[in-house]
């Protein structure tokens, strides 16, 4: 028994050294003068530096990106934690006609790869109707392309959020329901009072993982956005990989600036996100 668990703790132990070395090592580059980036192996700079963070904050106009970031994570985070909720709670407690078919064609699209749906979305976003100088029929304007509304429209509603929902509210006591309906109660009654209150480690699974997929996106903004005002952290931090010219230092010092808002969140998160897990939120 103690071989075993000298065994877990060595295993353990190399898992953590081999994911936390990469990050070690951005945050020391980062302190790092350019000039001497590569210049000696050590995880100490020999000369610490604030001057990367500034280049990073200056060169890439990495305030409004991550302000633009910001706004799109916060909308993005806020829809689906209401709607994907709300919807995973009426796919088990709200029987409706074609409901589990619903579902599965639902869940199949999430197989769908994000690149064969790229311009159908910028096809959508640059149609929206009265929006961009648009006609009522879509046509004459560019929609919401190069807006924070065009860059966050495929974040509003993720279909593994729902299934992610459904998981849960699956394993809910439905009795809790009914005896609400009894006394008279409203779904909508029944969904705020009773069944919300107990789908906090979900919201914060759902909060989690969407802001996740909005934070380090590169390919949707990049096709959406052709002005450096609209930029995203990602594409700013792109700012500093011109070819032959890798600015290293000022990447990896806004690299840590783009990192700190997810462990943030995690961090704030930890304990509900740990509990949904285990609840069986992720219970297939």
């Amino acid at each position: 028994m103690r071989r075993n668990r000298w065994g877990a703790g060595l295993i353990l132990g190399l898992t953590t050294v081999i994911v936390l070395v990469p990050f070690l090592w951005m945050i020391s580059i980062a302190f790092t003068p350019e000039k001497e980036a590569f210049g000696s192996i050590s995880l100490i700079p020999s000369h610490p530096t604030l001057g990367n963070f500034t280049t990073a904050l200056v060169n890439a106009n990495l305030i409004r990106a991550l302000l633009n970031s910001a706004i799109v994570a916060v909308v993005a985070v806020s829809a689906n934690c209401l709607i994907a909720v709300m919807a995973g709670y009426a796919f088990v407690m709200l029987p409706f006609p074609g409901r589990t078919p619903l579902f599965y064609l639902l869940v199949s699209t999430t197989a769908i790869p994000g690149s064969v749906t790229l311009i159908p979305l910028f096809l959508i976003a640059r149609g929206i109707p009265l929006v961009g100088g648009n006609d009522i029929v879509g046509q004459g304007g560019s929609g919401l392309l190069d807006t924070l509304a065009g860059v966050v429209l495929p974040y509003l509603v993720m279909p593994m959020n729902i299934f992610l929902a459904r998981q849960f509210f699956s394993t809910a006591p439905i009795e809790l329901s009914e005896a609400a309906r009894i006394d008279g109660a409203g779904e909508w009654r029944i969904f705020s009072r009773i069944y919300l209150p107990l789908a906090r480690p979900l919201v914060a699974v759902v909060a989690i993982f969407s802001f996740t997929a909005v934070w380090s996106d590169f390919l949707w903004p990049l096709v959406v956005t052709s002005s450096a005002r609209m930029q995203t952290v990602q594409l700013a931090l792109a700012r500093f990989l011109s070819a032959g010219n890798v600015q290293y230092g000022p990447l990896m010092a806004g690299a840590v600036l783009v990192t700190l808002p997810v462990l943030v969140i995690f961090l704030f998160n930890q304990r509900s996100f740990i509990s949904g897990l285990s609840e069986g939120s992720l219970k297939g």
